[in-house]
């Protein structure tokens, strides 16, 4: 009885319930996610609109990759978290399993008889009432961990068939995506572009500033946009790419450079789409910005999207909100270099950047006036 006593305060002393696990449900979900991404892209073949439903199929895998990979994190932490726990109660779980082994290899006779007596007996067996339902939910809480250790276990093992299925299926989609948009025929064109006019303007600027003042020089021949007023949006207006905000305007780069814009870190090949419908005033390279893309949502206001791997649209077309504009540069990882070690974020996770610049009458402001920067 000693010995069941000794165990029952461990028993008293241990933690309650295993918590519910959540780490194995957030993979699952995010593994549903990927496969309705797939059929997703299926479905687009024969949408009317396949850029639209295409850019929706291309957002639809980087959420869905994005989760995977937080809940293969998630995961991994759990499976750490379980398996210190149970490596650090080595000795009680021993006990726990002598005393259940003794009780379960002693005659009925055994169990019942006190040397005490009839009283002792009786008080015996209520401790024993007492302590079984205890080491019961104590041996079914060992149990659902172990299980749980294996089930997460289990999720990692299989994950890289997973992110590699998910993969390939944002690669095909943004290949679709890119043959989709150079067919589009239906967007309005809100002026023909005067390569002469823009390649001289190229040539004479030597910072992207005097590149959008000579820019919004080169009047459109035609100066009136059905476009909505982008002034009830100020402050609302979304994101251009996935990500997070890596630089404010004003702060300082590792170089000591301080841009009014703001630079956002990236995964690699992350699609970058418009804010809100706008007309293209340029796309293609510029000075050492990478590729870049500058739309006029309004008469006087431009937003400058620099650092972009590819882009899209030609300028002079009138583009809807969320419409795709280019992908970010860089290589999609292999799956292996994916999956968490230790439960931290790999080296291959964001790298690149996207400057973003917004100017109104000609001179820079804030890009947090008018973009949700809390997202990212």
């Amino acid at each position: 009885m000693r010995m069941i006593a000794a165990c029952l305060a461990l028993v008293l002393a241990g933690p309650g319930m295993a918590q519910e696990n959540r780490a194995a449900d957030a993979a699952r979900a995010a593994a549903d996610r990927l496969a309705r991404a797939g059929i997703q892209l299926d479905e687009a073949e024969g949408a009317r609109d396949r850029v639209k439903a295409l850019t929706e199929t291309v957002h639809a895998f980087e959420s869905g990759l994005e989760a995977m990979r937080d809940g293969l994190r998630r995961a991994a932490i759990r499976e750490q978290v379980l398996s210190r726990e149970l490596q650090s109660r080595e000795d009680e779980i021993s006990r726990l399993l002598g005393v259940l082994q003794s009780m379960g290899s002693a005659p009925a006779p055994v169990l019942l008889l006190h040397p005490s007596g009839p009283v002792g007996t009786a008080r015996s067996g209520m401790i024993l009432a007492e302590v079984t339902p205890a080491l019961n939910q104590r041996v079914t809480e060992l149990r659902e961990k172990l299980q749980e250790i294996s089930v997460l276990r289990a999720l990692q093992q299989s994950a890289a068939d997973r992110l590699q299925q998910g993969l390939d299926g944002a690669q095909r989609a943004r290949t679709e995506l890119s043959t989709a948009i150079a067919d589009r025929t239906d967007l309005p064109q809100r002026f023909t572009e005067d390569p002469v006019k823009t390649a001289l303007l190229i040539a004479s600027s030597e910072t992207l500033e005097g590149f959008a003042s000579g820019l919004s020089q080169i009047a459109p021949e035609d100066t009136t946009s059905t476009l909505p007023d982008l002034l009830d949006r100020k402050g609302a207006l979304p994101l251009p790419v996935k990500g997070r905000i890596l630089r404010r305007a004003g702060e300082a780069d590792a170089a000591g450079i301080a841009r009014p814009g703001i630079v956002m870190v990236t995964r690699p090949r992350a699609l970058v789409s418009t804010p809100a419908a706008a007309t293209l005033r340029y796309a293609g390279p510029l000075l050492d910005y990478g590729n870049v893309i500058i739309l006029e949502p309004q008469a006087g206001i431009l937003l400058v999207l620099a650092g972009l791997d590819v882009v899209y649209g030609q300028a002079g077309q009138v583009l809807p909100a969320g419409s795709p504009v280019g992908l970010m540069g860089g290589d999609d990882p292999d799956p292996g270099a994916l999956l968490p070690r230790d439960g931290q974020e790999t080296a291959t996770g964001q790298t690149e950047t996207l400057y973003i610049e917004v100017r109104q009458d000609n001179s820079t402001v804030d890009p947090a006036q008018w973009f949700k920067t809390d997202e990212g």
